[in-house]
């Protein structure tokens, strides 16, 4: 089933439909695209080929970011963020100029509203009319795009999910994009990012439990509920991997170079990875009940049957110990991602990158699964 985003016959994203800013030239043919997963602490970018065995990456590469570019879910400092995606584009050889990029969970609204199945024929009006209720904003600072979900009562009633986020959100997004010399085609959003990654590189369950989808971040969380294939509820916790350098700089006084050599098991100073363990292990005890907590409500609001796994992804899914604490706390199968089990990988790539960032490319692998033109 097709949510807004979600590739095949899914929307083309926020800046389809209902007061998108308008691209340039942005359904021209081109031999690929480039994705853009532009994170809080690094920029992922992909030249993506679709052909009869589905989408390819032809290049991968990924540079860090300083942290501070993304602020309140919008790109408040541009130039580093372009200049990381064009040195990234020079030295891939990238020669795609259309873009796909993903703006943050944080940063929408995602509304499911049940409308008559004679509003089909305009149903742009009628969702409108629904997300002047739905939406705590004026309708003129949003971008808005739908998608129909399900038809209910025999047909009589069709249930829409309406998605929403703030243009100068979006356009802290394009503007990047455009400073880098791309031309933004397609915004899409995380959740339904890693939605489309497990549709690609997973069996769905056969015995229809839920599957959770949770990508860890830097800072926050996203979560995806998926019920027989269809997204149930999405939300988000404001917790992730830099949770563990933050709090060995609080607690030991170390700098953040030094805690990140803490973090991955290496000494820093006159301090060993022992003195550090403790540390470490606290802070995926509080992240696995952050997110334990946050399941509990989601899965609770969305669907009265238990989970059946939950597949975690980000830069921070493999860190040692975590997954396995959050398996004993949910008491469920918990695995963590790997986003290019069944994507095309060319000759090209750097598949050191693939080994080392494995996870993290959940949203990247995702957004390579669309295409500029998607309706």
């Amino acid at each position: 089933m097709a949510t807004p985003a979600v590739v095949g016959s899914g929307v083309g994203g926020l800046l389809s439909r209902l007061g998108a800013t308008k691209l340039t030239n942005p359904f021209r043919r081109q031999s690929g695209f480039v994705v853009l997963d532009i994170g809080s602490s690094s920029v992922k970018v992909a030249e993506v080929h679709h052909g009869a065995a589905g989408p390819t990456i032809s290049a991968l590469g990924v540079a860090d970011v300083p942290p501070t570019v993304i602020q309140a879910n919008v790109i408040q400092d541009p130039e580093p963020v372009a200049e990381a995606i064009m040195k990234l584009l020079s030295g891939l050889g990238i020669q795609s100029t259309q873009a796909i990029t993903a703006v943050p969970g944080p940063a929408v609204i995602v509304k499911k509203v049940i409308l008559p199945s004679s509003a089909n024929a305009n149903i742009e009006a009628a969702v409108l009319g629904e997300a002047g209720h739905l939406i705590p904003d004026s309708l003129d600072n949003v971008n808005l795009d739908y998608q129909t979900i399900d038809w209910i009562e025999d047909g009589n009633k069709m249930e829409v999910l309406v998605v929403a986020v703030k243009k100068d959100i979006i356009n802290s997004y394009t503007q990047t994009i455009l400073a880098a010399g791309l031309d933004p085609a397609v915004v899409d959003v995380d959740y339904f990012a890693l939605e489309n990654m497990y549709e690609l590189s997973y069996d769905a369950p056969g015995d229809g439990r839920p599957v959770a989808l949770v990508n860890i971040g830097a800072r926050y969380s996203s979560i995806n509920i998926l019920k027989e294939g269809r997204s149930t509820f999405t939300g988000d916790v404001p917790v992730g991997g830099a949770e563990y350098a933050d709090t060995l700089t609080r607690q030991l006084g170390v700098s953040a170079a030094d805690a990140e050599a803490l973090k991955g098991g290496r000494s820093a100073g006159n301090l060993d990875p022992g003195t550090a363990a403790p540390i470490l292990s606290s802070v995926t005890d509080f992240i696995v009940e952050e997110i334990q907590r946050a399941l509990s409500f989601f899965w609770t609001a969305a669907t009265d049957d238990p989970l059946g796994m939950v597949l975690l992804s980000g830069g921070t899914a493999h860190t040692p110990g975590l997954a396995g604490a959050l398996r004993e706390r949910l008491e469920c199968s918990v695995e963590v991602a790997e986003p290019c089990r069944r994507i095309g990988i060319g000759s090209r790539v750097d598949r050191s990158l693939i080994e080392r960032y494995g996870p993290a490319l959940g949203v990247t692998v995702g957004l390579a699964t669309r295409r500029p033109g998607d309706k």
